[in-house]
């Protein structure tokens, strides 16, 4: 978003009685004449196309938070306002932003799509392509321009999947095996689980998660990119999802270049059932799947390349910093330590609530953590314990205290 700020709330007064002055400065002294200097906050987002508009505005008056209807007037403002932008280079904007604070000092900013509109601001696809008829882009945000032309492509129903795999047999269309020094999917899988477990023990907010059978993860720096991993029955497992504005999307949706065909060479049980949800709106650019003990891809990237969408689980020793940063901000040997025993037992499928709670602190959401292990199907036996101490079975490397075969769990 761009931003112009009206820093003058003397002048937005003057606004208000001057039908003379632009559309734009009668839109803002029309927000601000909702609003009660001193007491009330006012936020306007005005959303317009070449058919359609819609506004949404909230007042807040101390605790109280209300939405109130606009009036027409400021509805048409913003259209006269928009039709001013037309011959911008980068198009007009889809939405502009209008803040009063509470002490009358308005703000402006206009959105031109960098990231999806909320939900109650967002047109039909038919809508947008009308609007991009009327005024050509020279390009559109990526989300955007799948919104308006994925056409289900990168949907995957069981029958398309049955097809799609009886069609690359006979043709003699193979995956493509992924490199050896990604993670196996059992230790990804675990090292996930363990990112996932210490999140929650800090309320960490967005950060990885893990539900039965399914691990998920949004990127909190990286736009929307994020990713998901299923397991199935039959040491099967997928992972996929989306890395914000990737070039095989832009290329696809900006420059008329072919989809990447991510299922080529897949199995019939790749499907929507399994897939990211970024699938269903045209934003799936990875997919892999794991499957007699070896990871494979389509026309997808290599794995190190969709590494923003991924939590950081490449090696064990990145996992046990992650973890360690996450719960202390300086961790020391003890604390170290029990990171690594949890880490190791996690890849082993051999948690305890003690190896948990020393890990993650016990003033700490251990509750929480150990939902996420137990959700992860990597908890020890009922009965099983874990040795405390000085951790003897724990060595030096990289200034990191690494786990090795000897622990005793």
């Amino acid at each position: 978003m761009s931003g112009e700020k009206f820093e003058d709330a003397t002048g937005v007064s003057d606004l208000a009685v001057d039908d003379a002055r632009s559309p734009l400065a009668r839109l803002v002294a029309g927000v601000a004449a909702l609003g009660r200097p001193g007491l009330r906050r006012v936020d306007a987002a005005f959303a317009v196309t070449t058919s359609v508009e819609s506004a949404r505005i909230i007042c807040t008056d101390g605790t109280r938070v209300s939405r109130i209807e606009a009036p027409p007037a400021l509805l048409a403002l913003a259209r006269a306002h928009r039709a001013e932008a037309l011959t911008a280079p980068g198009g007009p904007w889809w939405r502009v932003l209008v803040r009063i604070n509470a002490f009358g000092a308005p703000e402006v900013d206009y959105d031109y799509g960098d990231e999806p509109f909320p939900g109650d601001q967002l047109f039909r696809p038919e809508v947008y392509q009308a609007d991009v008829a009327a005024y050509p882009r020279p390009r559109l945000p990526v989300w955007l321009a799948a919104y308006m032309t994925h056409g289900n492509r990168q949907s995957r129903t069981k029958r398309r999947a049955d097809i799609g795999a009886r069609a690359d047999r006979t043709r003699g269309l193979r995956p493509t095996p992924v490199d050896a020094d990604v993670p196996g999917f059992p230790e990804m899988w675990a090292r996930w689980a363990t990112i996932s477990a210490a999140c929650e023990a800090v309320a960490a907010e967005p950060g990885p998660r893990v539900v039965p059978d399914t691990c998920w993860y949004e990127s909190a720096r990286n736009g929307s990119s994020g990713s998901s991993l299923y397991v199935l029955p039959g040491g099967r497992a997928v992972l996929s999802g989306g890395v914000w504005a990737a070039p095989a999307l832009n290329a696809a949706y900006n420059g008329g270049i072919d989809l990447p065909n991510l299922y080529a060479g897949a199995p019939d049980w790749v499907t929507n059932a399994v897939l990211n949800p970024r699938a269903a709106v045209g934003l799936l650019s990875f997919c892999f799947w794991w499957e007699g003990g070896r990871w494979y891809r389509g026309e997808s990237p290599s794995m190190e390349q969709c590494g923003v969408a991924l939590p950081p689980i490449w090696t064990a020793s990145t996992v046990l910093e992650t973890v360690a940063r996450l719960l202390w901000p300086q961790p020391n040997y003890r604390q170290r330590a029990a990171v690594a025993r949890l880490s190791v037992a996690a890849e082993r499928a051999e948690v305890t609530p003690e190896l948990v709670r020393d890990a993650v602190g016990a003033h700490r959401d251990v509750a929480g953590a150990l939902r996420q292990v137990v959700s992860a199907g990597l908890m020890a036996p009922s009965g099983a314990t874990v040795e405390r101490g000085a951790a003897p079975n724990v060595h030096l490397l990289d200034g990191w205290y690494l786990c090795n075969d000897r622990i005793a769990l």
